[in-house]
């Protein structure tokens, strides 16, 4: 988890897939602690081809049955469905998946300066905003905390406490 902070969260982040992969795992987490999704990122990989948003979208019913009997991953249906349903809606965003996430803040992480971790929201205008948007495009698990959560892993916005020491990379 410690590696994870230190590299990964909070980091800007771009590029379809790797967004959509973000999306994924935030949804795939709801309900859950991050760490069991985090332990289970390559066994998601693996089932869901690198996360190539195109591959994804054409993944038949069987192949997602597979995928479900896979113990390497979080065996939901709904979440495991809901993968290729956000492939099939990533794919009808004009101008790409990253282009179209990162214009809700308009293109640069938003730095907050938060004291404390108790400080840090759970969801804000941004997120309610980018959730609705999702789910009118046919998005599934992308509720307004699941959105924040995406945010803040894929660096849109900087939740590092200011007394973190990767509050100002």
């Amino acid at each position: 988890m410690r590696e994870y902070h230190d590299t990964e969260w909070g980091v800007p982040h771009h590029g379809d897939d790797t967004l959509f992969e973000l999306l994924c795992l935030e949804g795939a987490q709801a309900g859950l602690s991050w760490r069991s999704v985090l332990i289970r990122r390559e066994g998601y990989r693996a089932a869901f081809h690198g996360f190539a948003i195109e591959r994804v979208a054409a993944m038949t019913d069987q192949e997602l049955a597979d995928v479900l009997a896979n113990g390497a991953i979080i065996r939901n249906r709904l979440k495991v469905w809901s993968v290729r349903d956000n492939a099939r809606a990533a794919l009808t965003v004009g101008g790409g998946l990253d282009r179209y996430l990162w214009d809700f803040v308009d293109g640069t992480p938003v730095a907050n300066r938060w004291s404390t971790q108790a400080e840090v929201p759970a969801t804000t205008g941004i997120s309610d905003r980018m959730s609705k948007d999702l789910k009118k495009r046919g998005f599934r698990f992308t509720g307004s905390t699941i959105c924040y959560a995406f945010m803040q892993a894929s660096g849109m916005v900087n939740d590092h406490p200011v007394t973190c020491v990767m509050h100002g990379r």
